[in-house]
């Protein structure tokens, strides 16, 4: 079947809104279970237990070089709050020269079952040319409905909200009881985001507080809180499908940082030397950013300073890649000081991903960072308790983390047996 068909095929199932339906046991006439289309699931986000229970009528294997077909699945937040799918399907063997993308759009309301189900009816029309191929017509039900495009269209330009979505949220509270120490940690915040082809906007107010007591037999107790309460916002007008510009402001108090208000605003510009339709499955952007801070100090810092305004510009550059032989991430980003230009900052860093040979995978991370802009450090020495309980920043030139890790995967082709027990 000539490539132009398949493509035919997928855009009319895409404009339909009940999805194509697979007969979830095989015909009798159905090919042999080790005859029947390999493929290679390689999805960040998805319930892949959940797929192969669901969609039975191909092998599912360990590693892409064994497959027919090499399934790869990116996705990205939409403006509404939702998902959107990209899906590749990749031909290899006999199939090598069928190749196709599409997207699916998963409505922010719709529950975890829903948005797995949505997903797996997605990859049931992409795979139901490459299936064909194989299986007999009768080991294939397809089903679907007319879509009325023009009340999807009304809908969207109807929507009484305008394009925001407002987002509550309470995480990450954790209170822990021991007989001589307290612990109480807390997250709370709200998000509320306008995404459009042409703008994207946020605001987003946050607000943080850690507690920690330790009862001492023989002293007083030692305490210790900790809060990082803020607002962050931003505009961000797209240009074209290189350029954007954006205005950045944020309110940050933070009393192990001795930052008692801090109040930023950084205009800026961003270049992406790809199109920005493409960010999904790869992206290389520069950004620079220049702007003033108002800093308002706890306490008096090591350059005798209570209060101070601070000039600064920044300037970043980074690459994004996800492929189906592996993720690259990667980036520096420098900045400084007008009022002193001996203060500044850079930092490097990467995590690469790859897939070297069948069943055989490496995994590099590493960040460097050299500092030389602390100036918000307090006066005076630190205390012990102050240290160990995280309650002040202490000076530092450089911080350098990295990590690696192999991975290597071998024995039977097959990974389609589905067993939940115990999960």
């Amino acid at each position: 079947m000539p490539r132009a068909v398949y493509l035919c095929f997928l855009l009319a199932v895409l404009m339909l809104p009940a999805p194509m339906a697979w007969a979830q046991d095989p015909a009798p006439d159905a090919l042999a279970a080790t005859d029947r289309l390999r493929v290679y699931l390689d999805c960040d986000g998805c319930d892949e237990t959940h797929i192969r229970a669901e969609i039975t009528l191909v092998n599912y294997v360990r590693d892409p070089e064994q497959a027919d077909v090499h399934l790869f699945i990116t996705n990205q937040r939409t403006g509404s709050g939702g998902r959107q799918y990209e899906l590749s399907f990749l031909g290899r063997e006999a199939f090598d020269s069928i190749e196709y993308t599409f997207t699916h759009t998963v409505d922010p309301v719709t529950t975890t079952d829903e948005r797995r189900e949505a997903i797996n009816d997605a990859i049931r029309a992409g795979l139901t040319p490459y299936v064909l191929q194989r299986e007999p017509l009768s080991a294939v039900d397809v089903t679907y409905a007319q879509a009325d495009v023009a009340d999807v269209a009304a809908a969207m330009e109807n929507d009484p909200w305008k394009h925001w979505v407002f987002r509550a949220y309470i995480g990450d509270i954790e209170l822990e009881l021991e007989s001589n120490r307290t612990v109480f940690d807390s997250r709370w915040g709200i998000f509320a985001d306008h995404v459009t082809d042409d703008w994207k906007l946020r605001f987003r107010p946050y607000f943080n507080y850690d507690f920690v007591r330790i009862s001492r037999d023989d002293d007083d107790d030692v305490t210790s809180s900790i809060s990082r309460h803020g607002v962050e916002t931003y505009a961000i007008k797209s240009l074209d499908q290189h350029w954007s510009v954006g205005l950045f402001a944020e309110y940050l108090t933070r009393n192990d940082r001795n930052l008692k208000h801090e109040v930023e605003l950084l205009p800026g510009i961003e270049y992406s030397i790809l199109p920005y339709d493409e960010a999904t499955r790869r992206a290389i952007t520069i950004v620079y950013q220049v702007g003033a801070t108002y800093v308002d100090y706890f306490e008096q810092t090591i350059f005798d300073k209570l209060q101070e305004t601070l000039f600064r510009q920044r300037l970043r550059a980074s690459v994004a890649i996800r492929q189906p032989w592996g993720n690259i991430f990667s980036g520096l980003e420098g900045s400084h000081f007008f009022n002193d230009f001996t203060k500044r900052r850079a930092e490097f860093f990467g995590s690469v991903s790859v897939r070297l040979i069948e069943g055989l995978s490496v995994e590099i991370g590493g960040q460097f960072e050299m500092i030389q802009d602390q100036l918000n450090l307090p006066k005076g020495d630190a205390t012990l308790e102050d240290i160990l309980l995280q309650q002040r920043e202490l000076a530092t030139d450089f911080v350098l983390s990295g990590s690696i890790g192999l991975s290597y995967t071998f024995g039977s082709d097959f990974a389609n047996v589905v067993n939940t027990r115990f999960d």
